[in-house]
Order: C-alpha cells, then structure tokens, then sequence
C-alpha cells in the first residue's frame, strides 16, 4: 500500500465531518446512501472553502474529528476489528488508549490528503440492501481530475441513526490493511507493545509537523 491510497483513507473518514449540521433526527431516517451523498458534498464544499483545512491545520483537523465525526462512526467496532480477537483481552484503559492512539495515528498521518481536494465530486452507486438490512456497504466513486475512485462504506444501523465502520479504498478496506500491521506488533510486544507502538508514531509524527 502507498501512501497516495491511504490518504484516500483519510479523506474519506473525513468527508464525513457534516453528519451533525443536520438535526440527529434527520439522520436517524436518512437512507445510508442519501446521507453519503449529502454529507460527501456537503464536506467538499466546506474543505473547499477552508484554507487551514487545506493546509493540513493539524489542531483544527482534530477539532473537526472530534466535533463532527467521531459522533457518527463507531470507532470502538473500527478499533476493535483492526486490533482483532486480542481485542477482548485487553482491559478498559487498554482499550480506551488504543481508541486514542488510532484516532490520533489516523489524524497526523493523512492530514496532508485535505490538501488534495480541489474539485472533487462523488458518485453514489445505487444501493443493494433491503429495507430491514441493518448492515449495508454503500459504493461510491469519487470524481475530479484523473480515473474516478473507488470509495466504498461499510455502515451498520443503530439507535441513533447510521454509523460507518471501516472504508474501502481502490478494492481494499482499511481495517483489514491495519489489522495486518497491528497483529505483527501484538505477536512482537503484546497489547501494551501496540500502544506503545502507535504513541511512538504518533510522536515522530507530530515532530515532523512541528
């Protein structure tokens, strides 16, 4: 993988950051698909308008994670499936420092993919799923300049409405990509090994953007 497609990642966990300019309870009865295309154009348009966005404005990056997306996607089941079956093994604090490291590994390493946006669109493909589905992969592609992109959700229905929980990026989901990568760290060092691991990133990350 290079680092072109993994920044596709990040722009897409991003282009989610509108979920909540909407009331929640239009949320709740939003279509999976008709929310992806709203909120992808919704969030294009508003990096569009955003020169720190651009930039890759790394505080205001994580003030909009915060905000605006990670109410609306379940990163406890995005983390769990990428750290795998050692997952339930680990204890509470464990599991909350692993959510933090991941989000913040996600944030400073796929910054930069925001000021790729320039004249994007999306394309949403007509959704498969029955009404009483309660987990849908919604297809999109996203258009602009060069081949089109594939740039598919995996989302799963809740109380609150439709939640993401891992994406896919030119046929490769990202969960999948990081569970290969955690589950070399967690054989290596154990849990405390991976988290130890993702902070020392996260460090090297953040001083290479200091």
């Amino acid at each position: 993988m290079n680092r072109r497609v993994f920044s596709h990642f990040f722009a897409a966990f991003l282009s989610l950051a509108a979920l909540l300019a909407s009331p929640a309870g239009r949320a709740a009865e939003e279509a999976p698909d008709a929310l992806i295309k709203r909120v992808s154009t919704e969030v294009l348009d508003s990096i569009k308008a955003d020169k720190a966005i651009q930039g890759g404005d790394v505080t205001k990056i994580i003030s909009l994670v915060d905000g605006k997306i990670m109410p609306n996607v379940n990163f406890t089941r995005m983390t769990a499936s990428a750290v795998g079956r050692t997952w339930r093994q680990a204890t509470p604090e464990q599991q909350k420092r692993l959510q933090d490291e991941f989000k913040t590994l996600l944030v400073r390493t796929y910054s930069g993919a925001l000021s790729q946006v320039k004249d994007q669109g999306v394309n949403v493909k007509p959704l498969r799923a029955a009404p009483t589905d309660t987990e849908v992969v919604v297809r999109t592609e996203v258009t602009g300049r060069g081949d089109p992109i594939q740039l598919d959700y995996r989302m799963e229905k809740v109380a609150t409405g439709w939640k993401i929980y891992d994406l896919n990026v030119l046929g490769v989901w990202m969960v999948e990509t990081y569970r290969t990568q955690f589950a070399q760290e967690i054989s290596a060092k154990g849990i405390d090994g991976l988290i130890a691991s993702l902070a020392q990133r996260n460090q090297s990350n953040a001083a290479k953007k200091s």
